[in-house]
């Protein structure tokens, strides 16, 4: 619903986007950013864009993907080979934060991207109490709870060919 778009908008980037798929998460996410900037709370420039991920037209700027493990293998494997596809002649240029990474065995087979990071990341307090809401509200104990959040980073490095 924006939450990473919104955080990203404190920060001094360029530019922040946030790409959905659902039309009715876009919905939401658009009046949480609208809100942000009542707030004065964006930093940034930031958008909502609803698109597929794997189809979105990425920005020629050097970018940074943050992805909450939205995808399952399928997908990310198609997105990583777009990202590729993009970046191939720009190593350094894309650096992906990966929350969450159970799939992190398709960046691993994925040929032109490096880890430089993976391990355990504190979940702030703002993060465990959002958890701690979403969690009373779980349907059949779906989801656990942990103080951190499995992390990954991961830079394009090179053509993937």
């Amino acid at each position: 619903m924006g939450r990473a778009v919104l955080l990203a908008a404190e920060m001094p980037f360029q530019r922040v986007i946030g790409v959905e798929l659902q039309s009715t998460l876009v919905r939401i996410a658009r009046r949480n950013l609208t809100a942000w900037r009542k707030a004065g709370r964006a930093i940034a420039p930031m958008r909502m864009v609803q698109a597929d991920a794997v189809e979105f037209a990425w920005p020629a700027a050097p970018v940074v993907v943050f992805l909450f493990n939205p995808f399952g293998a399928v997908v990310l494997r198609r997105l990583l080979r777009a990202l590729a596809h993009v970046y191939r002649d720009r190593a350094g240029q894309l650096d992906v934060l990966y929350v969450n990474n159970e799939q992190d065995w398709v960046f691993e087979a994925q040929k032109g991207f490096a880890r430089l990071f993976s391990g355990k990341v504190p979940r702030s307090a703002a993060d465990t109490a959002a958890d701690r809401r979403i969690l009373t509200n779980q349907p059949d104990g779906e989801y656990a709870w942990a103080p951190h959040e499995d992390c990954s980073i991961w830079r394009w490095t090179g053509s993937a060919r």
